[in-house]
């Protein structure tokens, strides 16, 4: 009697405690404490979402973790039969690094390569040639218009056979054309093909064109 009492109690004291840190949550059939919202109306840790089918649009499911009520890290995307349909990476809410799409037997589909722009922080480091020596490259700093971009690999499979059937390429948003011309005289360490230029680089280059020295924040010491 006396262990059942302390079994209520305990329980009865851990659901006072979760109700102090959340105003929402809810209990899985698994026993674990999913779906919560702070004190700020933030969606916080490991939720479960479900969209019923809506005029003609299917239903699916969706599982992953919420910060401050971003998506971070990987999500997972299911019709509502339980097939896997995406796996998708997320970085301050937005899409970041591989994402991978199958069909409903389970085959891959296409793969989808993003970079994620802190909002906070909207601005990356790329490198542009040195107007002075176009073999040599240095880093600029660029703001990026948006929130999430195309970068990386970006592949189309044939389901039945696994083999990729498209392959394109992106560079912060822009998709690389193999026509483009390179940076002029550049290679790199191991005198491979230069990589192609983003438009930023482009839009860089037209800017200071004409000018004999950019000043332009590299990295280097003074005493490089």
């Amino acid at each position: 009697m006396k262990n059942a009492f302390l079994t209520v109690f305990f329980l009865s004291s851990f659901g006072m405690l979760k109700a102090q840190i959340w105003t929402n949550y809810m209990i899985s059939v698994n026993g674990d404490t999913i779906n919560c919202v702070d004190k700020k109306n933030l969606k916080q840790g490991k939720w479960v979402i479900r969209v019923e089918e809506l005029r003609g649009e299917p239903g699916y499911e969706e599982e992953g973790y919420f910060v401050d009520s971003q998506k971070e890290g990987p999500w997972r995307k299911y019709n509502l039969t339980g097939d896997l349909l995406a796996i998708e990476n997320y970085k301050w809410g937005f899409r970041d690094g591989k994402q991978q799409y199958f069909t409903m037997l389970g085959d891959l589909l296409r793969e989808e390569s993003y970079k994620s722009v802190n909002p906070e922080n909207p601005y990356d480091t790329i490198e542009v040639p040195d107007l002075d020596n176009p073999n040599v490259t240095m880093m600029k700093i660029i703001k990026h218009d948006g929130s999430e971009l195309r970068h990386g690999t970006w592949k189309e499979y044939d389901p039945s056979t696994g083999m990729v059937i498209k392959t394109e390429q992106f560079v912060f948003g822009e998709k690389f054309n193999a026509k483009q011309a390179p940076v002029t005289g550049s290679t790199n360490a191991d005198g491979d093909k230069p990589k192609p230029k983003p438009k930023a680089v482009e839009e860089w280059e037209k800017k200071n064109s004409g000018k004999k020295k950019v000043v332009v924040r590299d990295g280097r010491t003074s005493g490089g």
